[in-house]
């Protein structure tokens, strides 16, 4: 899993912690989508776009990129990418910016043309490095531990996350998109255990995120309540929904071709969306089902 791709999911579940690696204050969450954006009539791609609700003007759209690999025109790519969102697709929100680096070593020199810029109050650069800690105290930076701590505490930091404060915690949506998240980080810290050995790891191996009461509330009865009353439009706008949630806006495209599921294929589809991490999963099973694999 590429490490872009673990970031991306950790800023969709949890965007406040862009702002709180930042060192601003968080404004009103509510609203804000992460998602990467294509600028228009170009061949530039902004990895990570913090978004809030058109309804809040006076929130920041954020650019966020994490670069974990050197890059000598780095800054150059960056803040054209920037500038050429901001003109062609002008947002009413004030801009901010946040580069993330594993460390210090991993960055280059920005040159004489950008040094105002990574000066401005807009602009943040942060060093993980600087965030190891033992016992962070917000859920973010607890999260952010499995993947920039040790990696042989990182199953011992997992299990203390899942583990619900209550018995009825267990199974709801916030625990199961938690335990969701945190095995997805387990997977990229730890690539030679596989998804089944962290779930035994984690005393998770008697839970199917399937059957739990979050997904049989959401999907099953809903698919169920489609079926039952032949309306397609009912199971693919649920679908939607929970798409959307999960990763941000769904493209035109996609929106259109899950409009056209049959049911069958619909409930496919929401069985499949739990294992989603990334919108390019929804982007291969659109794929396998057009060539009959799925």
């Amino acid at each position: 899993m590429k490490t872009d791709s673990v970031f991306y999911r950790l800023f969709q579940h949890l965007p406040e912690l862009v702002f709180e690696l930042a060192g601003w204050p968080a404004p009103e969450m509510a609203g804000y989508q992460f998602r990467s954006e294509e600028i228009k009539q170009t061949a530039f791609r902004l990895d990570g776009v913090l978004t809030p609700p058109a309804t809040a003007p006076d929130r920041p759209i954020v650019f966020v990129e994490v670069q974990y690999q050197p890059e000598d025109r780095f800054y150059r790519r960056f803040f054209a990418e920037i500038f050429l969102y901001l003109y062609l697709q002008p947002p009413a929100h004030p801009w901010q910016a946040v580069v993330i680096y594993p460390e210090r070593r991993v960055e280059r020199e920005a040159g004489p043309h950008y040094t105002a810029l990574l000066a401005s109050p807009q602009v943040r650069r942060v060093y993980l490095e600087d965030y190891r800690q033992p016992d962070p105290s917000s859920l973010g930076l607890r999260l952010l531990q499995l993947l920039i701590g040790e990696p042989t505490q990182a199953v011992t930091q997992a299990q203390a996350l899942v583990q619900p404060a209550t018995p009825d915690q267990r199974g709801t949506a916030a625990w199961t998109e938690l335990v969701n998240l945190v095995e997805t980080l387990l997977v990229y810290r730890l690539p030679k255990l596989s998804r089944e050995e962290i779930r035994a790891m984690l005393n998770l191996v008697d839970v199917d995120l399937k059957q739990t009461r979050f997904y049989q509330e959401v999907f099953a009865e809903g698919i169920q309540e489609g079926r039952q009353e032949g309306r397609q439009e009912e199971c693919a706008s649920l679908i939607l929904r929970q798409l959307q949630r999960r990763f941000g806006a769904v493209d035109t495209d996609q929106m259109a071709r899950i409009r056209q599921l049959n049911l069958a294929q619909a409930e496919t589809l929401a069985e499949s969306l739990l294992d989603f991490q990334t919108p390019a999963d929804l982007k291969a099973w659109l794929a396998k089902l057009e060539s009959g694999l799925a």
